[in-house]
């Protein structure tokens, strides 16, 4: 049995879109797991048992990142093309501007033993959060957009530049609700960073 492609979409048999249906994907993962499983290979020639150890690889590493939208979306995005860089602080979205300053401003003054801003702090993680649960409604809509255009077409590529474009946001902001969360309570460990 051939190594399956190493593009997740086409290991798991399913047409690049990036809305998908999470119990098909979930059925199609158990399916191709006892299909590549390396148990099932165990008598076989050691090259069709490291065959069997990729392609497990490939199958968790393709679980993983498209039931997950976000990682989907930026699978998708660096496939086609469109890669989302690394986030720096001179890439703030200009609309955050202002309230990055208030941010900072409020996050030194908790640092230094301030705590008459920890109120306003947890209203600033909120607006956080619900400005990131708005960037999530938008690439819900964008994610369908997509899928609707025809593949390849200058509508499905404007619409992955709009998607990019979001989920930069949404990184940006996603590292804000993180500074939030660790200046509120500074028990919690350092984040990883994201894949």
């Amino acid at each position: 049995m051939p190594v399956p492609s190493k593009d997740y979409y086409e290991f798991f048999g399913l047409k690049r879109q990036l809305v998908i249906d999470a119990g098909a994907l979930q059925r199609r993962f158990y399916e191709l797991s006892r299909q590549w499983h390396p148990d099932r290979f165990s008598r076989r020639p050691v090259e069709e048992q490291n065959d069997a150890l990729e392609a497990t690889s490939i199958l968790n590493d393709g679980y993983r990142t498209l039931r997950d939208p976000v990682k989907r979306a930026t699978y998708v995005l660096a496939r086609e093309g469109f890669p989302i860089g690394e986030q720096r602080s001179k890439n703030v979205p200009p609309e955050l501007l202002e309230e990055v300053f208030e941010l900072n401003m409020m996050l030194e003054e908790i640092r230094s033993g301030d705590d008459s801003q920890r109120q306003e702090l947890d209203s600033a993680g909120e607006h956080f959060l619900e400005m990131r649960a708005d960037i999530d409604r938008q690439l819900d809509d964008l994610f369908q957009r997509y899928d609707a255009a025809a593949p390849e077409s200058e509508s499905a590529r404007q619409a992955l530049q709009e998607v990019r474009s979001a989920l930069n946001k949404r990184r940006y902001i996603e590292n804000l609700v993180r500074d939030v969360e660790r200046a509120i309570s500074p028990e919690l460990k350092p984040a990883q960073p994201e894949l």
